[in-house]
């Protein structure tokens, strides 16, 4: 069932866990209404997994773990994510509480209109204007798993990798505040806090595992709201595999990464940091995403499977069914720690996904390569303002378009979206096919005020993009003529992720879970964690903002 190849397995130390962990069911129950609150809550972001693909795995194999979690506990069949449906703010949603208008946070790369270009040391007279960049641009060393740390053993060592990436952060990439002329470090850019600096603040310990080092984000503000942050560089080149290929590029490679973190999750619910090498109690909040239904679903093959979904679009391919299954066991494995540990009756899971993807149905993509667009756009303002800068200061293209103008004038704005609107872009299909789409490939275009009432911010705003590009159904800007899906947009695809809530205290009383189709977005993971833990969800200042409400 599992796609790791044996010997790698065997270094990660967990293929006995998952083959033993996969063939018992994992139990759960559903929270008890006033029943108490819970000690632990563990939350796995499935990136990239719709409601749909959980509905057809529970149908498939309604004797797995993800089975019992959705019988179990609460499936909230109608969850979506915020938009862009990015995993930036998919993630700061679920801990946060509140969408990109509150947080500040549009994207993993973006621009900002008031702050300083990196590298800027004398900040008086400087023009505003920086990219904003939380990608694997930061690391110290993007091409290495422990993002330049110097570890020996890689990659079977990089549990070894410290608990502050922030230390991995090369300050020279990040943008300078003016007011400082200082660096501004992802945790600085979140504009209101998490949950973990609330935890953190009771004396609670708290833990998290993700992509990339800029993911220290997640500890607020203060940037003290996370104990342990397990970190490794998703987009470093994969050890033991052709040389440019980084952990995303082959599906194998994939569940290799996500194994190392599965495994420092175990050494958390057993009562260690992530490395095993401090004896630290089980956190009160944590948990980890997961990449493999991600890659599985962008990759038209890999491992000679056939990757996205079967003609239709609604039934996964071989790959993606594969990497479902690793996913079941990976929550096996974890569930039937909790019990081992004893922490059954106190630990609550919640599932749900940053995102989703888009298109489904292969007869669906049209692939576009974005920069003939923005380069037309840029040729088509300077002929007609001679001397002018181009006007496209920033872009980040996905399944939607975001651009940032270096000239905000309503002027620019207008001949942007017109532009684009009037601009006729060829792409190719998934047999490589050409076909061309008129407006650019987009359906619907907010420009200027248009864009930040979107997002509902004042026009002043800096952060936001000038012009926002929602796509035609199944267009994804890329160059890559291998990818077949993606996700930033606002298509149904992107947005409607699984969110299950599934508490194991009533095991012994057999209780049965519910399904809840209500309308409900995952920001209301936020106070929802809180509530469990029995604090205050209006500790959260994204909650008092937007009046965040925990999922009933």
């Amino acid at each position: 069932m599992l796609c790791i190849p044996i010997q790698r397995m065997a270094a990660l130390g967990i293929a006995g866990l998952l083959a033993t962990a996969a063939a018992t069911p994992a139990f759960a129950s559903t929270p008890r209404q006033g029943g108490g609150h819970a000690a632990h809550v563990l939350l796995l972001s499935v990136d990239g997994m719709h409601q749909s693909d959980l509905a057809w795995y529970v149908h498939a194999h309604p004797n797995s773990a993800l089975a019992a979690l959705a019988n179990a506990g609460v499936d909230y069949t109608g969850a979506q994510t915020p938009v862009p449906s990015d995993s930036f703010p998919g993630m700061i949603g679920q801990l946060t509480g509140g969408n990109p208008k509150t947080t500040g946070v549009y994207y993993d790369a973006t621009f900002n209109h008031a702050l300083l270009p990196a590298r800027t040391t004398k900040c008086a007279g400087v023009a505003p204007g920086a990219q904003v960049d939380f990608t694997e641009d930061l690391d110290k060393d993007q091409t290495s798993l422990d993002a330049g740390q110097g570890l020996s053993g890689l990659p079977g060592g990089i549990l070894k990798m410290t608990g502050t990436p922030r230390t991995l952060i090369n300050a020279a990439k990040l943008p300078v505040d003016p007011k400082t002329c200082k660096p501004v470090y992802p945790h600085q850019y979140l504009k209101v806090n998490t949950v973990f600096e609330v935890a953190h603040k009771r004396g609670l310990r708290t833990a998290w595992s993700d992509k990339h080092p800029a993911y220290e984000i997640l500890g607020g503000p203060s940037g003290t709201g996370l104990d342990d942050l397990f970190a490794p560089e998703i987009n470093s080149q994969a050890i033991g595999y052709p040389a440019g290929a980084d952990w995303t590029t082959d599906n194998a490679a994939t569940q290799q990464y996500d194994g190392y973190r599965l495994k420092a999750i175990l050494n958390e619910i057993d009562g260690y940091d992530h490395s095993r090498s401090a004896k630290t109690g089980t956190p009160a909040i944590f948990g980890m995403n997961f990449q493999t239904v991600s890659t599985a679903q962008k990759l038209p093959t890999s491992n000679g499977l056939q990757g996205g979904y079967l003609a239709g679009g609604t039934t996964p391919g071989p790959l993606l069914s594969r990497a479902l299954d690793f996913i079941d066991a990976s929550v096996a494995t974890m569930t039937a720690e909790i019990r081992k540990q004893g922490l059954a009756d106190s630990t609550t899971i919640i599932l749900s996904a940053k995102h989703g993807q888009s298109p489904t149905d292969p007869a669906a993509l049209t692939r576009i390569d974005d920069g003939p667009i923005i380069d037309a756009l840029n040729a088509a303002w300077t002929k007609t303002h001679p001397g002018a800068a181009q006007l496209v200061a920033s872009s980040t293209d996905d399944d939607a378009m975001h651009l940032w103008l270096s000239d905000r004038s309503q002027a620019a704005i207008s001949f942007a979206k017109t532009f684009l609107l009037t601009h006729s872009a060829t792409g190719n299909t998934v047999t490589g096919a050409a076909r061309t789409l008129s407006a650019s490939g987009l359906k619907t275009v907010y420009a200027g005020d248009e864009a930040a009432k979107f997002f509902g911010v004042p026009a002043s705003d800096p952060r936001h993009a000038d012009v926002l590009g929602f796509v035609q159904h199944g267009v994804v800007y890329t160059g890559n003529k291998a990818k077949i899906a993606e996700h930033g947009g606002a298509d149904p695809q992107d947005r409607h992720v699984p969110l299950l809530v599934t508490s194991q205290r009533d095991l012994a009383a057999h209780h049965h879970g519910r399904t809840d189709g209500d309308a409900v977005e995952t920001t209301q993971i936020a106070p929802t964690i809180l509530r469990l833990l029995g604090l205050d969800p209006n500790a959260l200042q994204a909650v008092n903002i937007e009046h965040t409400r925990a999922l009933g």
